[in-house]
């Protein structure tokens, strides 16, 4: 039968038998201990890693199209080089986090559907237009380093697949952060139309950019139980948090405004306080109202619908190299 999200058996002792092995799991992730594929795990346990390791998957690789569409159009070879590279990366990170995922059962080629389809979701902050070459500036630095915040905790997380991917997927994005800060500072430190350039692009991105670390602990369906369970480590709260207290100062030692009247830091509390963002805004992007959202959607089933044929040459290859066991 169901009873709390867990799936238990019909059969005499079979429900005494998975409470044990429920107590025993989860008195193993108390402990610290890595939840590897094989190993017993809670039916909604494995429901909440399929959608969050999805989720990030299909936001590293739509998140590599607002800075894809300015690879032609990059000022100078080797800022193009080092764009073509984070894009790359980006890509990557979604490929490891895809295989990560397929450990918990889903096959890849279905969460692919799901995203193409509208039925899974990917980060919102991607649903936005870069404008200008400052907006992938802003993106490389500020997003990057949001997410940085995000992983870096995840990464000490319970579940071996996700943790492995993330420590190496947070040692690339430290290179992004890095590339994107040296683009902010190049901005900022430049011309005066150079400067009124970045300062338009963190204008347009600080919206998204709060809304990057999900709802408020308030309204957050899930953060109860992923916590329990060390799927995510810190609040979404406590990161946005965080973010701020890194790089509010960052931001304006380089003389640029940050778009929110009401920041200010609290003197008692040494903790930025800030406007709170507009949840509503939040669910209609995610749930497809942004103004990017049908444009994402339909370069990746372009890309998905031109690859096929790559996929199935790809497979009957592998087909005719397959040794029989007898």
């Amino acid at each position: 039968m169901y009873g709390g999200g867990y799936i238990f058996e019909e059969n005499g002792s079979g429900e005494i038998e998975d409470s044990v092995k429920l107590k025993e799991f989860e008195t193993r992730i108390s402990a610290g201990d890595k939840v590897e594929p094989t190993d017993w795990m809670p039916v909604e346990y494995r429901k909440q890693l399929i959608r969050m390791i999805e989720q990030h998957a299909h936001s590293e690789i739509i998140g590599a199209l607002p800075e894809g569409t300015w690879i032609t159009r990059a000022p100078g070879f080797r800022r193009k080089l080092a764009l073509m590279a984070k894009v790359q990366d980006e890509v990557g990170h979604a490929q490891l986090l895809y295989s990560a995922a397929e450990t918990l059962g889903k096959p890849r080629e279905m969460m692919i559907n799901d995203l193409i389809n509208g039925k899974s979701k990917y980060s919102n902050v991607f649903n936005y237009p870069a404008e200008t070459w400052a907006d992938t500036a802003i993106i490389a630095w500020l997003i990057d380093a949001g997410a940085i915040i995000n992983q870096v905790a995840n990464s000490k997380g319970s579940y071996g697949p996700y943790c492995r991917a993330l420590e190496r997927i947070c040692q690339e994005e430290s290179f992004h952060l890095k590339y994107g800060h040296d683009n902010v500072v190049f901005l900022a430190t430049g011309t005066r139309t150079q400067r009124e350039m970045v300062q338009g692009a963190l204008n347009r991105w600080w919206k998204p950019i709060m809304h990057f670390f999900g709802p408020s602990d308030k309204i957050s369906v899930h953060t109860e139980t992923m916590m329990k369970w060390k799927l995510k480590m810190a609040s979404n709260d406590e990161m946005r948090q965080k973010f701020l207290d890194m790089y509010v100062p960052k931001i304006r030692d380089l003389g640029l405004t940050i778009p929110d009247p009401a920041l200010r830091k609290n003197e008692q509390t040494c903790k930025w306080e800030y406007t709170e963002p507009d949840w509503e805004e939040f669910k209609r992007v995610i749930n497809g109202d942004g103004p990017c959202n049908k444009e994402r959607l339909a370069v990746r089933k372009k890309a998905e619908e031109k690859g096929a044929w790559v996929r199935r040459a790809l497979l009957r290859n592998s087909e005719q190299y397959v040794v029989p066991l007898s």
